[in-house]
C-alpha cells in the first residue's frame, strides 16, 4: 500500500507549536503563560505581536530555547502514525521550518532529534514551503494558506483543527484519533482496502524501546 503517501505537517499537527511558543514568549517577557490566550490567529496578534515581532520571537524560540527540540507532541500522534505506517501508508513529513535565512543546521538537527525522541515514524523528511509540489496522495495540515493551495491543486487535505483554521470547510480532525479514522477512510477509498495491522508487526510507538530492553 506504499502507493498511498501521506504528507504530514509538523507544527500545529504533530507538535503543539502554540504551547511551545507560549513558553518562549512568557519566558522572554517575564510574564505568566496563563495570561496568553490559546485562541490565537495565525500570527499570534492576540499576544501583541505583529509579523516582525512574531518572527523575532520565533527566532529566539528556535535559537535560544531550542523550541523545535522540546515542543510537546500532540496526544496520540506517534501511535496513530505507527498504525497508519503499519497499514502500509508512506509517511512523508513536510515542514516549512526554514522560514528565514538563519540557523538551518540547528533547525534540521533539532527537528530530527524531536522526531526520534517522540518516536514519530517517517520515510521522507521534506523542508519546504510550497507543499503542492511534494506529490503526496493526501495531506494533514493546519495552516489555512497551505490547505487552500493544496485543495486548489485537487488534493485531499485533512485540516487539523486549530483556532486560526476554523473558517475552512471539508475534512477535519480535532485530534489524532479522529485524524487516523479520516485518513484510514481515504486510504480505503484510494486503494480499495485498509488493513490496520500488517502481519508480523509489533504494535505501539515504543516497539523499538521494548526490543532494546529485551535484546531482540
Amino acid at each position: 500500500m506504499s502507493d498511498f503517501v501521506l504528507g504530514v505537517d509538523l507544527d500545529g499537527v504533530c507538535g503543539d507549536y502554540t504551547a511551545a511558543f507560549k513558553a518562549v514568549v512568557s519566558a522572554d517577557r517575564g510574564i505568566d503563560p496563563a495570561t496568553l490566550t490559546d485562541d490565537v490567529s495565525w500570527d499570534f496578534a492576540e499576544w501583541g505581536l505583529d509579523r516582525e515581532g512574531f518572527l523575532a520571537m520565533h527566532r529566539s524560540g528556535v535559537e535560544h530555547h531550542h523550541m523545535f527540540r522540546h515542543m510537546p507532541p500532540m496526544p496520540g500522534v506517534a501511535d496513530a502514525l505507527w498504525r497508519l505506517s503499519d497499514a502500509g501508508v508512506w509517511i512523508r513529513i513536510i515542514t516549512h521550518r526554514l522560514v528565514t535565512n538563519w540557523g538551518h543546521a540547528l533547525i534540521v538537527s533539532d527537528t530530527v532529534e524531536w522526531l526520534d525522541t517522540n518516536r514519530i515514524p517517517y520515510r521522507d523528511l521534506c523542508f519546504l514551503g510550497r507543499k503542492p509540489e511534494v506529490q503526496a496522495t493526501a495531506y494533514i495540515e493546519d495552516a489555512p494558506h497551505n490547505v487552500e493551495a493544496l485543495r486548489a491543486g485537487g488534493n485531499d487535505v485533512v485540516v487539523f483543527d486549530q483556532p486560526y483554521n476554523r473558517h475552512l470547510d471539508g475534512l477535519r480532525a480535532a485530534n489524532w484519533e479522529q485524524a487516523e479514522s479520516v485518513i484510514s477512510d481515504l486510504v480505503a477509498e484510494a486503494v480499495g482496502s485498509y488493513d490496520a495491522q500488517m502481519p508480523g508487526m509489533d504494535a505501539g510507538a515504543d516497539r523499538l524501546d521494548r526490543r532494546i530492553v529485551h535484546g531482540d
